[in-house]
């Protein structure tokens, strides 16, 4: 039994991919606004609970309801003023629930990709026909109420089968951010043979994770997005990077935390070589111009005895 998860080939330091973004640029920045619904009572799922605390969890669901009421508008501002798209990962809810928040970031010519219907039921304990409708109904109203036709797919609540890749695929996806494992795009495997990738997500910049779960002080989170950029900046020379700021406006746009992340936004922009791009952008770049030049070293890799996709 093998003890991976035979989705990608493991790519060492010293062959990383010769990437040069558009513009000759070392790296590829992009900010991922999670703008999501969460159900005050949603239905029981046996694996996970939705609420820390007993439902109705009126803190937790009022403190997500800031970020739809207030907090979106600090961030969409914000970005605006350093001329950054977001990448929506969106709960497919909120186009019913929330449509002027959907109007104003289609408006800015944000990019949409699907983040499930709700944040509160998960794919856990899902079989394969309730996971494809999941995947298939966000697909379908998010291309329903903003036109576009969605790339990439988050997991609700960062949860997700073995076959959710494979079904976001089938859905006619072309990119992932379920996956943590690079800071390049990846060749991802999937069953219909589809050319499909990884692009790189961070849990360690996500503001959630940094303030909720790491308890970061506000300053501590801009001085680590720039000691992040600086890092992968530098590395970028050698062969183009990827830096992701995953967002949620119940957090970075608090009053007393939008001005570290603004100071750090500002620090980013200010560099040359810098390509301020969407997820979907990203994965085509890679797509048309990298995807085979990956795959022929995974099959020569696999000649030389690494049977590893």
């Amino acid at each position: 039994m093998r003890a991976d998860l035979e989705l990608y080939r493991y790519r060492a330091w010293d062959n990383r991919l010769p990437i040069r973004w558009p513009g000759g640029a070392r790296l590829a920045f992009w900010v991922a606004p999670n703008i999501e619904f969460y159900e005050l009572e949603p239905p029981a799922n046996p694996t996970r609970r939705a609420w820390p605390r007993p439902v109705p969890d009126v803190r937790g669901y009022a403190t997500r309801d800031y970020g739809n009421r207030v907090g979106h508008m600090r961030m969409m501002e914000l970005l605006d003023r350093y001329g950054v798209r977001g990448s929506v990962s969106l709960s497919a809810a909120v186009c019913d629930h929330h449509p002027e928040i959907i109007e104003l970031c289609a408006a800015r010519g944000w990019e949409f990709f699907s983040h499930g219907i709700y944040n509160t039921r998960y794919t856990y304990g899902m079989d394969e026909a309730q996971e494809r409708a999941m995947i298939e109904d966000s697909v379908a109203a998010i291309a329903r109420h903003t036109g576009q036709r969605c790339a990439g797919y988050l997991a609700p609540a960062l949860t997700h089968t073995e076959r959710t890749l494979d079904l976001f695929a089938e859905a006619g996806g072309i990119y992932t951010c379920d996956l943590f494992h690079d800071d390049q795009p990846t060749r991802v495997r999937v069953r219909s043979g589809k050319p499909f990738v990884s692009v790189p997500y961070s849990l360690e910049l996500n503001d959630t994770i940094a303030y909720v779960v790491n308890r970061i002080e506000p300053r501590r989170y801009g001085e680590m997005i720039k000691q992040a950029f600086d890092r992968l900046y530098r590395e970028g020379e050698q062969g183009g990077t990827v830096m992701c700021v995953p967002l949620h406006a119940y957090q970075v746009a608090h009053p007393h935390r939008i001005r570290a992340f603004e100071d750090a936004l500002a620090y980013v922009v200010g560099h040359a070589g810098v390509w301020l791009a969407t997820g979907r952008e990203i994965a085509e770049h890679y797509l048309e111009h990298y995807y085979d030049l990956d795959l022929a070293r995974a099959e020569t890799g696999r000649r030389a005895g690494d049977a590893t996709p």
